[in-house]
C-alpha cells in the first residue's frame, strides 16, 4: 500500500483528500486518535454506514406513515391548530403514561 499526503490506495482504489481533510487527519494522528490515515478512513466508513442506517431506518418510516395516510389511517396535521391540539393530545398520553408508572413504583 503506497500512502502519501493527498491520496491514500487502497486494494486498487484511490483516495483524494482536500487539504482541509488532509489536516484533519494530520491532527488525529498526531493526537494519538489514529495509527495512520487507514484508521481515519475507516472511522469515517464506519460512521458513514450508521449514518446510512439511520437515514434508511427514516425513509422507511415516512413510507410507511405515507402508505398509512394513504389507506387512510392516521390523521394529516397541516394547520397549526391542528398542530397544537396533537401536541396537547401527546402531552396528556405522556403525563398519563408518566402518572401510571409512577404508581406502579409505589
Amino acid at each position: 500500500m503506497t500512502v502519501r499526503w493527498g491520496a491514500l490506495r487502497l486494494k486498487g482504489m484511490e483516495l483524494h483528500f482536500t487539504p482541509d481533510q488532509e489536516a484533519l487527519i494530520r491532527q488525529g494522528i498526531d493526537a494519538g486518535r489514529f495509527q495512520g490515515k487507514e484508521d481515519a478512513v475507516q472511522e469515517a466508513m464506519s460512521l458513514w454506514e450508521e449514518r446510512e442506517r439511520r437515514r434508511l431506518e427514516i425513509v422507511t418510516a415516512v413510507e410507511q406513515a405515507e402508505a398509512s395516510l394513504a389507506r387512510g389511517e392516521g390523521r394529516r396535521i397541516t394547520t397549526h391548530e391542528e398542530m397544537t391540539q396533537l401536541t396537547g393530545d401527546i402531552k396528556r398520553r405522556g403525563m398519563a403514561r408518566l402518572s401510571a408508572e409512577q404508581n406502579l413504583r409505589r
